[in-house]
């Protein structure tokens, strides 16, 4: 996604986006038809795929077609999630410029200013992270789709995965 000159990872979105097609799907999808579901290539979804693998919140086998979670959604936090794919331990928002002159006032006072509010602002971020989990989403989407008058998303994972009738993850 790009704002205004300014290019956003999408890795977050994405993953979760996976996640909740597999978990809602009556039998196991793989990367072309998750691929299908996001919007992007397979290989991407692999890529996605693996780092999650790799943190124990999904299991993908070689041979065999799909994936499936290896955790309940509600075991699942974001701040799970998004620590398996962006590979970092905590969410960091905003870094500081390096090189204020300490000459001025300003320049002098910034860093540490500014600093201890972005600090703040992370926390706040992995704190909520940690208090949301793969079923909240599941949850709010199912919320959402009633509302608007659309299928269960269960009933539409299932239906997507027979219609797209990949090969192997």
């Amino acid at each position: 996604m790009q704002r205004k000159g300014v290019v956003m990872d999408t890795r977050f979105s994405s993953a979760i986006h996976a996640l909740i097609l597999i978990s809602q799907s009556a039998t196991p999808v793989n990367s072309e038809q998750i691929a299908v579901s996001v919007g992007t290539n397979p290989s991407y979804i692999r890529k996605l795929t693996a780092r999650l693998n790799k943190a124990g919140i999904i299991e993908g086998r070689r041979g065999v077609s799909g994936f499936r979670l290896l955790k309940q959604p509600g075991d699942i936090t974001l701040l799970d999630i998004y620590r398996a794919v962006m590979d970092a331990d905590s969410v960091h928002l905003f870094d500081l410029h390096h090189n204020p002159n300490d000459m001025c006032i300003v320049g002098h006072n910034i860093r540490p200013v500014l600093g201890g509010m972005f600090q703040q602002m992370d926390d706040d971020v992995n704190h909520r992270l940690q208090g949301m989990t793969l079923a909240d989403c599941i949850s709010d989407m199912r919320t959402y789709m009633a509302r608007t008058g659309q299928a269960d998303p269960s009933q539409s994972a299932a239906d997507h995965s027979s219609r797209t009738g990949a090969a192997d993850a």
